[in-house]
């Protein structure tokens, strides 16, 4: 373990754990993942799971942690799509184009859906769909008066195996195309971390958030005011070390974290 700069963390109350990256990824669980949750719990912490997923719904990851041994519940989890839901729901929008594909399609279930005139033209990870056709579409309804909505800033994404474009590519494109600026929701956004303060019911000094992404996990503490760890695994053991955010302490894995929160 290496401290940066953080200090005692044994104070810390709540911990906000990345699921890519940090538990597992591409379908493999690091070893010592789910026993360091289970000691997590068993330690009294408030946990929350905070993914830039938008495949998924929070239902579905649940169901899929659980499924490789971990103990969660859909209410610790929110994904980039179940937090564009969130912010969208209080706007209170006339109808809204979500351009998504997989589970993450059920945090949208309540709203309606318009291809043709929609108020807000809603980019998730849309796979083959996003297809010459629909983004000049969407490019025209942009054009039209509609806003744009992305659920995540990311760029670029390996959690599935090979890099592959991320949200944050398309929603880019059609920004600079059109001329409308996007509202990014997912990390490093601050409103999804405050959203998910927010539902801890503790302060941003009692809360640390354990990441392997300097540039989502790390900034989105930093801007918003909580301390946080970076873990040596996923994203960052490929070599994705891009931009100059800063942790609290570096570990080499979500092992380490028990020993750091002095628990288990």
């Amino acid at each position: 373990m290496a401290r940066i700069r953080g200090g005692d963390a044994r104070g810390i109350k709540g911990v906000i754990l990345d699921i890519d990256g940090v538990l597992q990824f591409q379908g493999r669980v690091y070893p010592g993942a789910i026993e360091a949750v289970q000691a997590l719990r068993d330690g009294g912490l408030v946990l929350r799971f905070l993914s830039n997923s938008t495949l998924h719904s929070r239902r579905s990851r649940a169901e899929r942690l659980n499924q490789m041994g971990f103990r969660v519940s859909p209410d610790e989890i929110i994904t980039a799509s179940s937090a564009t839901a969130a912010y969208l729901r209080a706007l209170h929008p006339r109808s809204c184009w979500v351009m998504l594909d997989g589970a993450g399609r059920e945090e949208f279930q309540d709203f309606v859906q318009d291809e043709d005139n929609p108020e807000y033209i809603v980019i998730g990870d849309n796979r083959s769909r996003f297809n010459f056709d629909t983004l000049n579409k969407a490019l025209r309804l942009l054009l039209l008066g509609a806003k744009l909505v992305a659920m995540s800033p990311e760029l670029l994404d390996a959690s599935l195996g090979d890099v592959e474009l991320n949200v944050g590519a398309w929603a880019l494109m059609l920004e600079r195309a059109s001329g409308v600026q996007a509202v990014y929701v997912g990390k490093p956004s601050p409103y999804v971390f405050a959203m998910t303060l927010a539902t801890m019911g503790l302060a941003k000094d009692e809360v640390i958030v354990v990441g392997d992404r300097l540039s989502s996990d790390i900034r989105g503490a930093n801007d918003f005011g909580v301390r946080s760890v970076l873990v040596k695994t996923g994203e960052y053991a490929l070599g994705r070390t891009e931009g100059d955010a800063r942790p609290d302490w570096v570990l080499d894995s979500v092992a380490d974290l028990p020993a750091l929160l002095g628990v288990g």
